[in-house]
């Protein structure tokens, strides 16, 4: 059992805190019995399984945890074991994320694309990491199962959902594929991207409201999708 803080497995593990050494060293830690096990289940081999009481001191994995309660298992994981977008063989539907910096928001859209899905998420420099521990708590496992890739990887035809200005969702016409692309919290989606788009729409909104959250107008437009294949 592990009894020292100075412990390699340890160490690495606090490493991994940062989202540099997790790109350097392509290894990402997941906190809790749930996340871990979904992990295991899409057939993963942890590099790292700690398990309080057992392998590790739960003091020690105590002070290790990012989580509000401590976590009974930590496992870290390689991040290219991960599914990855391939632009030939995507799923029919896409998110794509324009800087969409809020780690809760990376994760609840990766959750709407396992759910509402099959679909990936492509992610534009910006965005925050979907392998930190906001974001992978936020995804609830999906982060094992939903293809990510870079955002010139989404696939076509792309659909740039604007705030305001654009014609509601319902009308606009959707082929078998679309890509729906989001912009950041606050910035919306720059002018020239939006250019590069098919086409553009909106979600109607109740008179005096402002905007919708991005996790929210993600998984409704996936929803919009999903509700015509079945039409």
């Amino acid at each position: 059992m592990i009894t020292s803080a100075s412990n390699p497995k340890l160490k690495l593990i606090r490493r991994l805190a940062s989202r540099r050494q997790r790109q350097k060293l392509g290894l990402f830690v997941c906190e809790g019995e749930d996340l871990v096990d979904a992990g295991l289940a899409a057939g993963l081999e942890p590099v790292e399984l700690l398990v309080a009481g057992e392998s590790v001191d739960a003091a020690l994995l105590a002070e290790l945890s990012s989580l509000a309660h401590t976590p009974r298992v930590i496992a870290v994981f390689r991040s290219d074991w991960l599914p990855r977008l391939d632009p030939r063989t995507a799923p029919a539907a896409g998110l794509a994320l324009w800087r969409v910096a809020d780690p809760g928001n990376v994760g609840t859209l990766i959750r709407a694309a396992a759910g509402l899905g099959p679909a990936s998420v492509a992610l534009s420099a910006g965005c925050a990491d979907p392998l930190g521990p906001k974001a992978l708590r936020a995804s609830m496992g999906a982060i094992f199962t939903v293809p990510l890739g870079h955002l010139d990887e989404a696939p076509r035809p792309w659909i740039a959902l604007q705030a305001r200005g654009a014609p509601p969702l319902a009308t606009i016409e959707l082929g078998e594929r679309a890509t729906f692309l989001l912009g950041a919290e606050r910035e919306g989606l720059p002018p020239d991207l939006v250019e590069e788009c098919d086409a553009v729409a909106s979600i109607p909104l109740a008179d005096g409201a402002e905007s919708l959250n991005v996790g929210a107008a993600g998984a409704i437009a996936l929803y919009e999708l999903v509700r015509r294949a079945r039409d």
